[in-house]
């Protein structure tokens, strides 16, 4: 009697389990077979490119990515106003060693940090005094008066993790400027954030310190760090001139596009999946965020195709500005919280369209748990990592709200050749895994949806 009753407690879980199996098989099999998510990252790398906030070409991707989600028949589409900061880079900029005993004038490969100010028209020179980090700022003290500070810190390369490797190496890109500006010196230049000795500059977002003095700031080629290094070792004397003409405008209206499937059962329970629209004036910005846009996007696009029917509301939402603000996910945030709703669980792509090894996470104990139970539904799929914690820049706004933060992670090995550089193009994202992270966030939206927080 006893084995007839654990039997019958067992069928409804048996069962229920088998039908989110078959359902994440289906899903998985839409997606790539019949998945246009490629083709859409294909049309909004090349025919519209590079979105900085405040450009025309963020504006057009604005335009595209609310009529996709019109096109795919979503229950709603609709834009956000959000104010952006609007940076321009300029010119062509130029960093030249004037003075090399050994290789006499030469250009290094360079690119203005974001959100720097220009030198003028007329640049600057000076001679260099290379630093490892931020930490050796206080020991030059007013040594760094007149000077420009090379930032020459690495990316520790026996760090697995390349995003962990970066997070320790890319506070001197952030708070450079400010920490030097604070002893006098007159600009920066900064290793660029890669492991891979290469000739390609990495630009990326700096933050000028209130009441400091606003001084320029460039990036320069791993390649070109390098040599610096070695030529500041036999001469300490050395000079480099640098020109730059960015400015930062006053800020502009943009928008966060966002496209709604209205849920049947729990309509006022909100989850949120996407990625930023944004991307720096160099490349195509295919990796960082095309890929994460896109993936979002056909996330929804495939429950249309299979007819689900969503128990709660999901939306696709494109932010804009995370690159050099974040406004876009603060702003949406903002109005969450200002409308009361109930944001449960925000998944975000933001680490390339590489293949997916797993979800990282944010949230409390018990959110977490909950969807570290579905992990052996994923893992037929190559995705089997949980254990990671963290989110998205986008979505963290919303943790005060008590959602669940979710950041897809796939293999990031080379995410950093690509990371702020021209080279990040359509070309640079594979197919199938791009695919294959389009449906590993439909699953786990689906899993969400379904079994709630």
């Amino acid at each position: 009697m006893k084995k007839i009753t654990l039997l019958l407690f067992l069928i409804p879980f048996l069962s229920f389990s088998q039908s989110h199996e078959e359902m994440i098989k289906k899903i998985y099999g839409e997606t790539l077979t019949n998945s246009p998510v490629h083709e859409t990252l294909r049309t909004l790398c090349k025919d519209i490119g590079h979105r900085l906030s405040g450009s025309p070409q963020a504006a057009a991707a604005v335009e595209y990515t609310r009529q996709l989600m019109e096109s795919y028949g979503f229950d709603t589409v609709y834009l956000q106003p959000v104010m952006v900061p609007h940076w321009v880079r300029g010119e062509q900029e130029i960093a030249r060693i004037t003075n090399s005993e050994k290789l006499g004038t030469f250009d290094m490969k360079t690119l203005a940090l974001g959100n720097s100010v220009g030198t003028g028209p007329d640049g600057v020179l000076g001679e260099i005094i290379e630093l490892s980090g931020l930490d050796e700022v206080e020991d030059y003290g007013k040594k760094l008066e007149g000077k420009i500070v090379f930032f020459n810190g690495k990316m520790d390369p026996t760090v697995i993790n390349n995003f962990s490797a970066y997070g320790r190496a890319v506070a001197q890109r952030a708070w450079g400027a400010s920490d030097a500006a604070k002893y006098g010196a007159k600009a920066v230049m900064v290793r660029s954030m890669t492991n891979r000795l290469d000739d390609i500059p990495h630009t990326g977002s700096l933050r000028y310190k209130p009441l400091i003095g606003q001084i320029p700031a460039v990036a320069i080629s791993t390649n070109d760090a390098e040599r610096l290094s070695r030529l500041l070792k036999e001469q300490d004397d050395l000079k480099v001139y640098i020109r730059t003409t960015c400015e930062m405008k006053e800020p502009i209206l943009s928008y966060n596009v966002i496209g709604e499937l209205r849920g049947s059962q729990f309509p006022e329970e909100i989850i949120s999946v996407g990625g930023h629209l944004d991307s720096w004036d160099v490349g195509e910005g295919a990796n960082d965020d095309g890929s994460g846009c896109m993936q979002a996007i056909d996330a929804l696009r495939t429950f249309k195709a299979l007819g689900i029917q969503p128990k709660r509301t999901l939306r696709s939402v494109m932010w804009m500005n995370e690159e050099n603000g974040l406004m876009g996910g603060r702003e949406y945030a903002k109005v969450a919280e200002q409308k009361g709703e109930k944001h449960i669980a925000a998944i975000e792509s933001d680490a390339g369209g590489f293949r997916p090894l797993g979800f990282s996470m944010s949230g409390s104990e018990e959110q977490k748990s909950k969807v570290k139970e579905w992990k052996d539904l994923f893992t037929p799929y190559g995705v089997w990592n949980f254990e990671q914690e963290g989110g998205g820049a986008d979505i963290g706004p919303l943790q005060p709200l008590g959602t669940l933060l979710i950041g897809l992670r796939p293999n990031t090995q080379r995410y950093f050749i690509y990371h702020h550089t021209n080279a990040d193009v359509f070309e640079a994202v594979d197919k199938r895994e791009l695919e294959l992270g389009a449906a590993s966030m439909s699953a786990m939206i689906y899993l969400l949806d379904q079994e709630g927080l």
